[in-house]
């Protein structure tokens, strides 16, 4: 589904080039679920935004179901991203002033009223949070608000799913929750979930773990993992 080709990304500050991500050759897979881990300023932040089609590399190219995503105009790859990426950020996405089934209409403005209201209801009841549909993000539990993030980046049914330390702010019990809800998005809503976590506890629930040092992406071997451990 997702394949980046020859990608590396550079930066340039004060005369002097860093690079931010070594040349990568990768595929991540339809109903895959991938943790990407790696310390601070490691470059999964580069790695991520150049995936969800926000940053163009330096050189390489990124193809989502065979298309070169930076040869699209830009208007192209604007819809790309509001169609078929859905972005959980570490601070969540939710607007303060708006209830949780208020930003989802907003989302889903262009659908029909009853098609969007039904598309909702099942959000809210796939990821157990009808209760709150009604309520604001700071009236809520952090494990709801994360679930409530999660909810307003699958609405449209994206197949691509990019979240940046979703449990960053919980505790274990919430974390596992919310790792569990999207191991279920890539098994039964034909999503891909790439997920960057500092939580290695985490990652016994992912299909594939890379790793990011210095800018270096590699995959991680189950018998890495255990030696991590």
């Amino acid at each position: 589904m997702i394949e980046l080709k020859n990608v590396c990304k550079e930066f340039t500050d004060g005369g002097e080039t860093f690079i931010a991500l070594e040349e990568t050759n990768l595929q991540i897979n339809e109903n895959e679920f991938t943790a990407v881990i790696g310390p601070s300023g490691s470059g999964k932040s580069t790695f991520l935004t150049i995936v969800g089609a926000l940053q163009q590399p330096t050189e390489g190219t990124l193809s989502i179901n065979d298309e070169d995503v930076y040869k699209m105009s830009e208007n192209k790859r604007s819809d790309l991203r509001f169609k078929d990426i859905g972005f959980v950020l570490q601070g969540s996405n939710l607007i303060p002033f708006l209830t949780i089934r208020e930003q989802y209409r907003l989302k889903l403005q262009k659908e029909k009223k009853d098609e969007a209201n039904q598309r909702i209801d099942e959000v809210l009841e796939l990821l157990s949070i009808k209760h709150i549909g009604d309520k604001y993000p700071e009236d809520v539990s952090g494990g709801e608000r994360a679930r409530a993030a999660i909810g307003l980046a699958i609405l449209l049914k994206p197949r691509l799913l990019l979240a940046d330390e979703p449990t960053a702010s919980l505790d274990t019990e919430k974390a596992v929750q919310i790792v569990e809800v999207l191991q279920s998005i890539s098994r039964e809503q034909d999503t891909s979930v790439v997920m960057v976590t500092h939580d290695e506890r985490m990652l016994e629930y992912c299909d594939r773990v890379i790793q990011i040092l210095d800018g270096d992406v590699s995959e991680v071997t189950e018998e890495k993992l255990k030696n991590k451990k």
